[in-house]
């Protein structure tokens, strides 16, 4: 698997489905996934059931890396929020996210705690603060090829122009990409390319219902964009299905009404690959070991 870093150079954009556990990884896998995202705001939503508001803890959120990375290759890039403090609290983020497997970290440059970025009543760091993050990110990195993407939630707190003038200041700072959050409009997403993309690669974020108006990896390639996650989608897929599953179930005491949009027990076995992990196993059975 190519290391997203070295992947960004090359043409075509990148499209990052959200997961937030093995299973939601694994499958993303054997879907064809290029590379993952691990969304904070997902796992808040699966794992505690609460919004996201900054609830989650650093190590909450690198013991999720570590089982994602034990089980798929993919190149998993890890929403860091704003570090979970200072600057020496995102060099102790970056080194623990790094030894677990993560290709690249996302800092974000809201004041604690911090809310998602498609939420009004956002406040921000200054923007020495944030390059200071961002410098001591790629100081505590051990690889040149873990990525540090800086994102900015200027926009939604002191206007466009800003967000784009505090990117521009991360990008000089040593963002390997950055990301300009929640633009508002077609032209605001055409002119963070013209500002910004001979700088540095950049970062969208499809979030449906939110801010930024719903474009295809298609067109955000062609408008310039680098990478594309889908943060949320999956989590709020699940808890649809979630619902009419267990609605289906409360009523008719079965899940034979149910069953066309479930995987059987031989089904589920087979996504998670029972059989080949069994067969491993085997080969250290203690009987092939004694004379």
């Amino acid at each position: 698997m190519k290391r997203l870093k070295a992947r960004l150079g090359d043409e075509g954009i990148i499209v990052a489905p959200g997961v937030y556990d093995g299973l939601s990884a694994l499958i993303a896998a054997q879907a064809g996934a290029e590379a993952i995202y691990l969304s904070g705001a997902s796992l808040a939503y699966t794992r505690f059931g609460r919004p996201d508001i900054g609830l989650v803890s650093m190590s909450e959120v690198a013991d999720t890396v570590a089982v994602i990375c034990d089980r798929v290759e993919l190149p998993l890039i890890v929403d860091g929020d704003t570090g979970f403090g200072n600057a020496l609290n995102v060099q102790r983020t970056v080194r623990s996210f790094e030894r677990m497997g993560a290709a690249a970290i996302q800092l974000e440059d809201q004041t604690m705690p911090k809310r998602c970025g498609h939420l009004n009543g956002k406040s921000l760091v200054s923007t020495g603060e944030m390059i200071g993050k961002i410098k001591a990110a790629t100081d505590a990195r051990s690889a040149d090829d873990f990525v540090v993407i800086a994102r900015t939630d200027a926009v939604g707190v002191d206007g466009f122009q800003a967000g784009l003038d505090r990117a521009a200041a991360y990008a000089e700072a040593g963002a390997d990409m950055v990301f300009v959050e929640a633009p508002r409009s077609l032209d605001e997403m055409k002119q963070i390319v013209a500002t910004l993309g001979d700088r540095v690669p950049l970062m969208a974020n499809m979030v449906e219902g939110g801010k930024t108006p719903p474009m295809t990896a298609k067109d955000l390639e062609e408008l310039g964009f680098s990478l594309v996650i889908f943060p949320g989608g999956l989590t709020r897929a699940v808890a649809r299905i979630s619902r009419a599953y267990f609605d289906s179930l409360l009523k008719s005491g079965s899940n034979a009404a149910f069953r066309d949009r479930m995987y059987d027990f031989a089904g589920i076995n087979a996504v998670v690959g029972t059989e080949d992990l069994l067969e491993t196993g085997n080969a250290y059975d203690e009987k092939r070991f004694i004379p």
